[in-house]
């Protein structure tokens, strides 16, 4: 996908009405019906068309300057010009010239709203996967009705003004010319029924606003700043219409010991000199509990170890990263007299030059050795 202000030749922090006029003049400009045999314009009309149906909606502008393009993707918005054309042109060009253009929407309930949450995770649970409670308050099928918005022993009848149609054809007059467009009709909102006694605890809609929790389940490796979609559990459609999808954001705590990069995971060890030098077998914390590794001799500071398939598992199930620890050598701080002597005789054996004895350490280091 291309960068959707460049394809509007606006800047990216250009305000609603600026994207609007934009568009307005790129669309004149490069209408089908306006350049009949250009192949180019019309797929630029294309373009265009898309960029603004995801600009101009806050939500989905909103993802795409987090995300990009993988943030239309994974919110269902279109991923390219073709898909786009096909499903979404309609609905921005009955704002400028009436639905005429794509086709109208067959009459019937509405899809609900999708709902967005988001779900705190442990560094653990985000690894490993969880099931995990989302405290929702959203629209849900009214259980008086069963979702048809009409009172007990009614139901609702076809509309007057579209014969059930939910669609009134007009003809209007537009900058192309003369146009029969087809529109949403008024007096039904489109659902192409009334009801005549509605449903006294709903009022009609067919729904009703209730805090509910939902049961989710995060898979294994999401990382935090990701979204999951869960479909059908947004808000209920009005008058038994479908309901929409729900998104969850994921927000990872961070770890006391670990680091995470893409499915890999990061940790320090500290380890003394002594074992760095002569080698040893210590303790580490990896993402299964403590366990005990072997450190070769001659160990230097900044060393990797790595645990192959012991990291993050891939969100397609299929392996799992690795584990790194990253050694840290520790220089002691704290010697007494008798280390100090120890470890002046090493360097003396080594023939490696070392500062003199502090002054009034000599006596200490004598009367260790006396």
């Amino acid at each position: 996908m291309n960068d959707l202000y460049a394809l509007l030749g606006v800047e990216k922090n250009a305000t609603d009405a600026d994207i609007k006029r934009a568009y307005r003049k790129l669309a004149r400009e490069l209408h089908p019906d306006a350049n009949p045999d250009d192949t180019e314009a019309h797929e630029r009309f294309k373009e265009v068309s898309m960029a603004y149906e995801v600009l101009s909606d806050p939500d989905k502008r909103q993802r795409y300057d987090m995300f990009g393009s993988a943030g239309m993707g994974s919110a269902g918005g279109p991923g390219n010009a073709e898909d786009f054309f096909a499903s979404g042109l309609g609905d921005i060009f009955e704002q400028f010239f009436g639905s005429g253009f794509g086709g109208g929407r067959s009459a019937g309930p509405m899809r609900g709203a999708d709902a967005e949450a988001v779900v705190d995770l442990t560094f653990e649970e985000a690894v490993f996967g969880a099931e995990k409670e989302v405290r929702l308050r959203l629209p849900v099928t009214c259980t008086t009705c069963k979702g048809s918005g009409a009172a007990d022993g009614t139901a609702p009848v076809n509309c007057s003004q579209c014969g059930g149609t939910g669609e009134v054809r007009r003809v209007r007059q537009s900058i192309l010319g003369q146009m029969v467009t087809t529109g949403r009709c008024n007096a039904c909102a489109g659902l192409g029924t009334v009801i005549a006694s509605p449903c006294k605890d709903c009022r009609g809609d067919g729904r009703r606003l209730e805090e509910r929790v939902e049961v989710v389940t995060v898979p294994a490796g999401i990382d935090n700043g990701q979204t999951l979609r869960s479909h059908g559990r947004g808000a209920a459609g009005p008058r038994g219409g479908p309901a929409g999808d729900l998104y969850l954001h994921a927000r990872v705590q961070p770890h006391d010991h670990f680091e995470r990069e893409g499915v890999d995971v990061h940790t320090e060890l500290h380890i003394p000199m002594t074992q760095a030098a002569l080698g040893a077998n210590v303790e580490v914390l990896t993402l299964e509990g403590l366990e005990e590794i072997p450190i070769s001799p001659g160990t230097q500071s900044g060393a990797v170890l790595r645990l192959r398939g012991r990291g993050v598992p891939h969100t397609s199930g299929r392996g799992r990263g690795d584990f790194h620890i990253h050694l840290a050598v520790d220089t002691p701080t704290d010697l007494n007299a008798e280390t100090d002597q120890l470890l002046r005789q090493f360097a003396g054996l080594r023939g490696e030059k070392v500062n003199d004895a502090p002054h009034g350490l000599f006596k200490k280091i004598k009367s260790a050795f006396s």
